[in-house]
């Protein structure tokens, strides 16, 4: 086995060495002053990720966990919850929600189409007894993003909260939690973290939390209340995942040190940048237009007689770039490639150079260079 695979997904992402090297440390005690210090800075940084004033949760748990957490803590039997689905993880949503016997309504569109304001007041105004809407803001399996400063000005005017799923957005994309209004916003590790999978991040707003109070079954391991009691003492009311919080505490400085909003201007350019070029090798993209598409990963239909698992394969065992399947439905009908976490132009220079070679070797028609001379193109024109 090789011992480093090019990771061009949506998660895992590449972790840069000195986060590491933090990971690789000895642990210690996760009750220690040493520890509370990191995790007191650690929850610190996380609010400025998160661009918000209220605290930060850590779980060790996928992103899934903290979906888990957002509804778990505010769900009773047979209440009303709108699920907005755009994809497999707009329907994560609908299965945790009815696995709490709320009653869902689902407003769901086509695979790679995103939800309009217009949609979202017809459902609201439909369902008025809704207690809280959850939200996919990037897609990842469709890549697609929806506009989640507009939809959750929306549901603001309503008694509703809005729940987010931020995992494939958070650093990816500009995703302001008290600007937006958000009420739940959740995301994990592996993504814009830079960081291994294993950890999970939940942020709940006053009114959320509000919620919370009124949950007849709330989440024993996610509980909100008990992480908030923790989390006033620097801790976590279980045992934290404690080398990845080493890790974490690493990855937030850097994140600081670029600054997020250069932070999300560099994806935007990279994302964009890779879209244009994948169109210069004839190839279509899945979401058609640039306004929809989310910053982190961008899905894109084989050429045809071409199929998905040879072309992933070629680019595996030729170049050692590992692309991703599609999902669902969409399984070997699309091929994803991830642009967010810790990549630089190198990477996107290298990733469309190898699926160049990777669709010349396998018959495709297209004039060869002309993907690597657009992407170096159009990052020039992100340095200038």
């Amino acid at each position: 086995m090789k011992e480093k695979t090019f990771l061009m997904i949506p998660g895992p992402t590449p972790v840069p060495q000195s986060v590491l090297q933090e990971i690789s440390k000895h642990p210690i005690g996760h009750r220690s002053p040493e520890f509370s210090q990191i995790m007191q800075e650690v929850f610190e940084d996380l609010k400025y990720v998160f661009q918000t004033k209220n605290d930060v949760f850590i779980y060790a748990a996928s992103g899934t966990g903290a979906m888990c957490a957002a509804l778990e803590n505010i769900i009773n039997p047979n209440d009303k919850i709108l699920c907005l689905v755009i994809g497999n993880f707009g329907e994560r949503w609908v299965k945790i929600a009815k696995s709490r016997g709320a009653i869902v309504e689902i407003l769901q569109v086509n695979h790679g189409e995103i939800i309009t304001q217009e949609m979202l007041e017809l459902a609201l105004k439909d369902h008025p007894d809704t207690k809280a809407v959850t939200l996919t803001h990037s897609e990842t399996s469709t890549g697609a993003a929806n506009d989640i400063k507009t939809l959750c000005s929306i549901i603001q005017k309503t008694n509703a909260i809005s729940i987010v799923d931020g995992i494939t957005s958070l650093c990816a994309m500009p995703c302001k939690m008290d600007e937006w209004g958000i009420d739940v916003l959740v995301s994990g590790s592996q993504k814009g973290f830079m960081l291994p999978p294993g950890l999970a991040f939940l942020a709940a707003s006053k009114k959320a939390m509000h919620l919370r109070e009124s949950c007849l079954y709330p989440s024993f391991y996610f509980d909100w209340k008990n992480h908030k009691t923790s989390l006033d003492k620097n801790t976590t009311p279980f045992t934290p995942a404690v080398n990845l919080i080493f890790g974490l505490h690493k990855a937030l400085q850097l994140i600081k040190e670029e600054g997020i909003e250069n932070i999300n201007t560099r994806h935007q350019k990279y994302a964009l940048a890779l879209r244009k070029a994948l169109r210069a090798i004839n190839l279509d993209l899945f979401i058609k237009d640039d306004c929809n598409a989310s910053y982190a990963i961008t899905s894109i239909y084989p050429p045809k007689n071409i199929p998905v698992p040879m072309i992933r394969k070629t680019l595996k065992e030729d170049f050692d770039v590992l692309v991703a399947n599609g999902q669902g439905v969409l399984e070997d009908k699309i091929f994803r490639i991830g642009t967010l976490g810790f990549i630089c132009q190198r990477d996107l220079i290298a990733a469309i150079s190898a699926l160049e070679a990777t669709l010349y070797k396998l018959g495709h028609n297209f004039s060869l260079g002309n993907g690597v001379n657009t992407i170096i193109k159009e990052l020039n024109k992100e340095n200038k």
